[in-house]
């Protein structure tokens, strides 16, 4: 890898060209050029998800007939970025290609915090030595510097490059760029709180970092334990382990930890109970999923499904039509969206269903297809899928309820129509599929078998489903009808005995979101949005389903799966248990923000927005002022308070944006987690991407503080 390898990088089955790539010295690049232009192109193999090989995308499907599987290999991405398709000259090459990158991400991936930390120095002293002579010159640094989002004026800068400056060269080499980055990087603001506590300005011992725990984390029970864990764990000094004491580093260390995250780690993993019915949980949805851009000419994949499957989601939508030689397609009806086998779909999700997730996943279909087509559909479901189709209730019996998830784990739910009731298929009665509701459409029995706990149905009123409608029987609501019906406090009574689908207005051709709150907010389960699509409202998406082992269920809360407690979103107040807290939010300072502006010299002038999202009357939004050319360490001191009247259902979205007077601020980074997986205290919050990737070292810090009003 070091040496450099010819390989083609495939775009299309015409579009195939040479490239030569080669590992970079650090071995966390790879760079690419054209033979030709001569043009270099280069790859983090931070940003690198997954390995996959053989013929496992579309591109590489569509030339297996010129190249074997063992030479093809495709690199997957993080975020919504594109693959990388290749082609190696031989089969051996491929695999030191695949195994070597594979053995990068997993050494990457096991780093510790002060080697990212030490491999994030090296990378910005790579690109601050222009000369690449490994040392760097004072005009070098001040690059450096405005590389870095800071505006430091030259004679602090100069200062600071003398200090540093040990062997009085004129230049920074290793050992001195690293000192010099660290007086750069004193954080002030986290020895402030360190002194504070510590009772000789030096090191924390044992009874000091207890009081800290207790006063300031909040922490209760089994506070020596995990005070001498903290120290085990993040204390680089073994001196100061030995005494049970921990240094300023150590308590940065901690701070700057998952445990000294504003996300509580115990919420992470799987914390909720998984045995209520179906009908009791949130469940993370995805609309028109075989789409990666707009929904008039944008490219049908499965590729959506993959990256939706293993981002969590749950529920995933194909849109059957008769396609060529008998075979079904799936595609965006009616527009020039490109178009995809279903059997490849079918295939797809058999392959990656539970990779991200054990929990059972619910196939969307809406049928555009012919009876001869629809018996394809569930041959392929039948054949392909096998017992990870769900064709029968669990036990064998007439059901009286919906099933848990932890009851369906492993298996693949149809969501569609349905030729019977559930109860008469099971005595053997079946309707005649010409008649009734199904008239406008014909049915095949044999895909309308495949449907158990998820028969489709029309919603005629709330009055009418409370009367007549079945457990099994599922309702979809466009985004303007179900807004309509939110203001009827049924709607949450009605999500308490059965699922409800939302799924974005087909106006929004750009397949833009609609706010995902304000259904969840009704108890709606299955709020379908389009996962290709970066924004607030996948921001609130990922952050709901960021706790409870990112499993795609989340447990509702009690008041809105008791049928007889009548919860209104729109007055909160009313409810039994009804108890309000406090959010106080401290803004303290911010680390290594992201440039949004590659114009040379230009930094950014960050300002922190908090936003509540809720029911309506949590709905708000809060901003420190902003802090003039320093993206790189600003600091704010401004605090924010909020009421939270329903904090089960509130999320909690801190936003970093590039102040403009004169234009719409730019986006820097956000994070958004539900209210009640807050942890108090002094955290870091380690901001996403627009896409929601992590863009480290880039944090805030904060002081938060939840308090009971009643």
């Amino acid at each position: 890898m070091f040496v450099g390898t010819v390989m083609r990088k495939i775009k299309s089955r015409t579009w195939k060209k040479q490239r030569y790539f080669r590992l970079q010295e650090d071995c966390m690049t790879i760079w690419y050029k054209s033979k030709k232009a001569g043009n270099k192109y280069s790859i983090s193999v931070g940003d690198v998800e997954a390995v996959r090989e053989g013929h496992q995308s579309e591109v590489l499907l569509s030339i297996a007939d010129e190249f074997p599987p063992d030479r093809c290999f495709t690199l997957v991405f993080r975020g919504r970025r594109g693959n990388l398709d290749l082609v190696a000259e031989s089969a051996a090459e491929a695999q030191s290609w695949i195994k070597g990158i594979r053995k990068l991400i997993d050494n990457l991936e096991n780093m510790g915090q002060r080697e990212k930390l030490d491999q994030w120095i090296c990378d910005w002293f790579k690109k601050a030595d222009k000369n690449r002579d490994g040392q760097m010159n004072f005009k070098e640094v001040r690059n450096l510097l405005k590389m870095m989002n800071v505006d430091m004026n030259e004679h602090h800068a100069l200062r600071l490059f003398t200090m540093a400056d040990k062997s009085q060269s004129g230049t920074l080499e290793d050992d001195e760029f690293v000192l010099f980055y660290k007086m750069l990087t004193q954080r002030e603001d986290v020895l402030r709180v360190f002194q504070e506590y510590s009772s000789d300005g030096q090191k924390l011992m044992l009874q000091d970092l207890k009081d800290f725990l207790r006063e300031e984390q909040l922490h209760e029970d089994g506070v020596q334990q995990y005070a001498l864990k903290l120290i085990e764990r993040y204390e680089p000094s073994d001196t100061a382990k030995m005494l049970q004491a921990m240094t300023f580093d150590g308590f940065l260390m901690y701070l700057s930890s998952s445990e000294g995250s504003i996300f509580n780690p115990n919420m992470v993993d799987l914390y909720q109970d998984m045995t209520q019915p179906l009908c009791h949980y949130f469940i993370s949805s995805s609309h028109n999923t075989y789409l990666l851009e707009d929904q008039i000419r944008g490219h049908s994949s499965v590729e959506g499904y993959i990256r939706a499957l293993k981002r969590g989601c749950r529920c995933v939508e194909v849109d059957c039509w008769d396609g060529p030689n008998g075979e079904p397609i799936v595609y965006h009806g009616h527009t020039f969206t490109s178009k995809i086998f279903f059997k490849d779909v079918v295939t797809v999700l058999g392959n990656y269903a539970f990779k991200a997730s054990q929990y059972p996943v619910i196939l969307s279909i809406e049928n555009h297809c012919s009876v001869e087509q629809q018996k394809v559909m569930a041959q392929h479901l039948t054949q392909i899928l096998g017992d990870k189709l769900l064709k029968s209730p669990l036990d064998g019996k007439i059901p009286i309820g919906l099933p848990s998830p932890e009851d369906l784990k492993g298996k693949i739910l149809l969501k569609g129509k349905k030729i019977c009731g559930l109860e008469n298929c099971m005595n053997g009665v079946v309707d005649d599929p010409l008649m009734g509701e199904k008239s406008k459409q014909r049915l095949s029995k044999e895909l309308s078998d495949c449907v158990v706990y998820c028969k489709s149905v029309h919603f005629s009123s709330f009055k009418h489903s409370q009367i007549h409608s079945k457990f099994y029987e599922i309702s979809s609501f466009t985004e303007s009808k179900a807004r309509k019906h939110i203001r009827e406090a049924e709607f949450v009574l009605h999500n308490a005995r059965q699922l409800s689908r939302v799924y974005p207005s087909g106006l929004r051709t750009d397949s833009s979101n609609f706010n995902p709150q304000d259904m969840w907010n009704a108890g709606c389960q299955i709020v379908a949005l389009n996962f290709q699509t970066a924004g607030v409202e996948m921001d609130l998406n990922d952050g709901l389903f960021s706790q409870n082992g990112h499993c795609g269920y989340i447990l509702k809360p009690t008041f809105m799966r008791n049928t007889d407690e009548r919860f209104d979103p729109e007055n909160p107040q009313n409810r039994d248990g009804y108890k309000p807290l406090s959010l106080s939010v401290q803004v303290i300072s911010g680390q290594q923000l992201p440039k949004v502006n590659i114009k040379e010299g230009s930094i950014i002038d960050p300002l922190v927005r908090v936003e509540i999202h809720g029911v309506p009357l949590d709905q708000a939004k809060q901003e420190t002022r902003y802090i003039d050319n320093n993206g790189f360490n600003p600091v704010w001191h401004d605090t924010l308070q909020f009421t939270i009247h329903v904090p089960e259902l509130a999320l909690v979205r801190f936003v970093v944006e590039d102040y403009d007077k004169t234009s719409k601020n730019d986006f820097v980074g956000q994070f958004t987690l539900p209210f009640i997986c807050i942890q108090p205290g002094y955290r870091h919050i380690h901001l996403l991407s627009k896409d929601g990737t992590s863009i480290p070292p880039s944090s805030l810090f904060v002081h938060v503080r939840i308090t009971k009003l009643m």
